[in-house]
């Protein structure tokens, strides 16, 4: 799996999510040690426990930046004037090119989420659940305004688009034939055509 780029004039918190990172792809979250981070990153585990409270807590922030960052551009798309439709399609193709960036900290989270400690577990799954929510919003704007069909719901189309967005990880290849941009281009597509198919509604 490819490593983040780390300078070194990266914060001691950058270091041991950079070194975490690789090392839970390469050997796993369960069987890597605190001991093992440290030594990667170059720092004392007084320095760790600093920035994180536990190996959870670099877990969690492993796919918290990402969801973070997802979230930010999410609420730009949403905040646009432009029509739902356009929006929509802007925000499913900058989900799947944001995935694939972070391709590696989705897939490690993914494999390793279920090792987290249940209230971790719940906070992750709730602010996934607002992303999600923002999502499905710009739907049913659609659907209100008419752009949409109606007879499919709202929560649906967003369980459906994000299952196929969480598969990236077991097909995409970098050194594949579709780069990125092409591949989100097709997602968005694929959802915004379902959402336009009225005469199939009727």
């Amino acid at each position: 799996m490819a490593r983040r780029p780390v300078s070194a004039a990266s914060g001691v918190d950058e270091r041991l999510l950079a070194e975490a990172t690789r090392l839970f792809a390469k050997r796993g979250f369960d069987r890597t040690s605190v001991q093992d981070i440290v030594e990667a990153a170059g720092v004392t585990k007084g320095a760790m426990y600093h920035y994180f409270g536990s190996k959870d807590d670099l877990l969690h922030e492993i796919y918290g930046r990402v969801l973070r960052e997802q979230t930010a551009r999410l609420e730009k798309f949403a905040a646009s004037e432009a029509p739902a439709p356009r929006r929509l399609k802007a925000a499913a193709a900058d989900v799947v090119i944001t995935t694939i960036e972070n391709m590696d900290d989705v897939k490690i989270f993914g494999q390793s989420m279920h090792l987290l400690a249940p209230g971790k577990q719940r906070a992750v799954r709730a602010e996934r659940r607002k992303y999600h929510e923002q999502f499905r919003a710009l739907i049913e704007e659609g659907q209100r305004d008419g752009d949409f069909r109606t007879d499919v719901p709202a929560d649906l189309v967003v369980d459906y688009f994000f299952g196929s967005v969480h598969h990236l990880g077991v097909w995409y290849r970098r050194n594949g034939k579709l780069s990125p941009g092409q591949v989100a281009e097709h997602y968005a597509d694929l959802l915004l055509t379902s959402l336009n198919d009225k005469e199939t509604a009727e």
